[in-house]
């Protein structure tokens, strides 16, 4: 079973977007891309056409028995907040963002959505990537994957020209590629676990040449399983970033990865995530060194 996510509010401008208006070229009015429809799960979990989110739709928590108080009442439930090194990922979901308040509150990295297929960029990013920035985080890019389009090679060139670039700055996280349950239709896209295996091989291996970085993998252990047949060809070379929400860990990983760079593990009140090591080895992945 899977829960989905609560609704959230796009802004005007997103909206705007999501919608594919027409584009005016020499007063001849030309039709934007059609986006995808969202299935109904997708739509309750407030995907607009063409802007999905990273961890839109995630396992239900597990289940763990209240606490009971001497007096024999329910203790109060808090949420858990793992420790170490902790940071947010956005969309034009959260339109404007207060980093300063984001910053003051512990949170040491960023990762903004900059794209998603080949036809959706996210309205909010160049503030959102530059906001978290001059708020003294880190930041990196993610693009949220469509492999039933276009090729992977296609899409890393479409990420990086958006926003998803790498800069030698101390200060950018490799770029992340978001492949995770598909919002508007087949969970693995109508992809064989090979077909699957040889887009996302595709997309990497595109960015890399691009960047010179080995992209982060986002995605779940259930949907990797699935869909790749739970490939272990990436798990030497790309960083994991895992998602698991209502556990106190990440919990069994996908392929033969031994452990996930970056946890996401709530959606409340905003993505939270944590990066495995301390502070000073996050400032080595962003200086290009593993």
């Amino acid at each position: 079973m899977f829960a989905s996510r609560p609704l959230r509010r796009l802004g005007t401008t997103a909206l705007a977007t999501a919608a594919g208006l027409c584009l005016v070229q020499n007063s001849t009015a030309v039709a934007a891309p059609r986006l995808p429809t969202p299935t109904p799960e997708a739509r309750a979990a407030g995907v607009q056409p063409g802007n999905a989110s990273m961890g839109w739709r995630q396992d239900a928590p597990t289940e763990v028995k209240p606490s009971l108080r001497a007096d024999g009442r329910v203790a109060p439930q808090r949420a858990f907040v793992p420790s170490g090194v902790l940071g947010i990922d956005v969309s034009s979901h959260q339109g404007t963002v207060n980093w300063t308040r984001q910053a003051g509150a512990g949170k040491t990295f960023a990762y903004v959505k900059a794209t998603e297929g080949t036809s959706y960029r996210n309205p909010y990013f160049r503030s959102q990537y530059t906001g978290s920035l001059r708020a003294g985080m880190i930041r990196g890019a993610y693009h949220f994957a469509s492999p039933s389009g276009s090729s992977g090679r296609t899409q890393a060139r479409y990420f990086v020209r958006y926003g998803g670039g790498w800069t030698a700055d101390g200060r950018t996280l490799p770029g992340v590629l978001d492949i995770e349950y598909n919002p508007y239709g087949s969970t693995c896209y109508g992809r064989t676990k090979k077909q699957m295996v040889s887009w996302i091989s595709s997309f990497v291996t595109e960015y890399k040449r691009l960047t010179t970085r080995d992209a982060v993998i986002y995605t779940t252990t259930d949907w990797w399983t699935r869909c790749t047949g739970n490939t272990t060809r990436f798990s030497s070379t790309n960083p994991l970033w895992a998602a698991r929400y209502g556990t106190t860990t990440p919990g069994k990983l996908p392929g033969s990865w031994a452990w996930a760079t970056f946890w996401q593990y709530s959606s409340t009140p905003i993505d939270q995530d944590r990066f495995s090591s301390s502070y000073s080895r996050l400032l080595v992945l962003a200086r290009n060194a593993r």
